[in-house]
């Protein structure tokens, strides 16, 4: 098996803890769709075997693949294509999260937590080149919050894939929306693409992206959401 994994032994959680995800009947929590996804288990002969395929395409690219710098870079190359992508093993870690404190009402609606700017490197689905830059992520808590280090896991969750930054703005609203049930959620992204700072038109632009779910539909609301990444972008 060509795969590593490490990590910690688990800690208990403190008794104000809420376990999310539906129980099934035997009493445990069934898997979502987005995080609790199986190890990738790829077998030494086939990791071989990508080994060979890339060391043959960099050799025919140019790549001088007998120099002490290069003799190990397609195996380097296919560890850190694996780090990479390493969101498509979800992360079970994200299926906590807390009672919400203070009162819950209107009044609630213009209580945002936001966090940001929380970094991100991905990989376009298209070129499989790398896409990076920042989030911001709002919500108006219901009756639970996430810790905010979580907030910082979903997004790498999902950004550690092949993807593009539509889908992954929405993926990141859509799975708070499951994690907590709140009022509203607000995402904003920014990101340089080297598809287009390498190849193609070869530009230096920035790319900026928005999602709104539920009580972010309304102007207000999101113009104060947006407030803050612009005051947190000029810290």
């Amino acid at each position: 098996m060509e795969k590593h994994a490490s990590g910690a032994a688990g800690r208990p959680e403190p008794d104000n803890v809420i376990e999310l995800g539906a129980a099934a009947d035997d009493g445990k929590r069934e898997a979502t769709s987005w995080s609790d996804l199986p190890p990738r288990e790829i077998d030494s002969r086939d990791w071989k075997r990508f080994r060979s395929n890339i060391r043959e395409i960099f050799g025919a690219f140019g790549m001088e693949l007998d120099t002490p710098g290069t003799r190990d870079t397609p195996e380097r190359f296919l560890q850190a294509l694996l780090d990479s992508t390493s969101g498509y093993e979800g992360d079970p870690k994200l299926l906590t999260a807390f009672p919400a404190e203070g009162r819950r009402g209107p009044e609630s609606r213009t209580s945002q937590i936001v966090e940001g700017p929380i970094e991100f490197q991905s990989l376009c689905e298209h070129h499989a080149l790398p896409f990076f830059g920042h989030a911001h992520i709002g919500y108006i808590a219901s009756e639970r919050i996430i810790g905010i280090s979580k907030l910082t896991r979903l997004v790498r969750l999902f950004a550690r894939r092949f993807t593009v930054q539509e889908r992954l703005g929405e993926q990141i609203a859509d799975a708070l929306v499951d994690l907590i049930e709140p009022v509203g959620v607000a995402v904003h992204l920014e990101a340089t693409h080297m598809c287009t700072r390498m190849r193609g038109v070869e530009e230096a632009s920035r790319t900026i992206t928005t999602f709104w779910r539920g009580a972010f539909q309304e102007a207000e609301l999101r113009r104060e959401f947006l407030h803050e990444v612009r005051s947190a972008a000029r810290r």
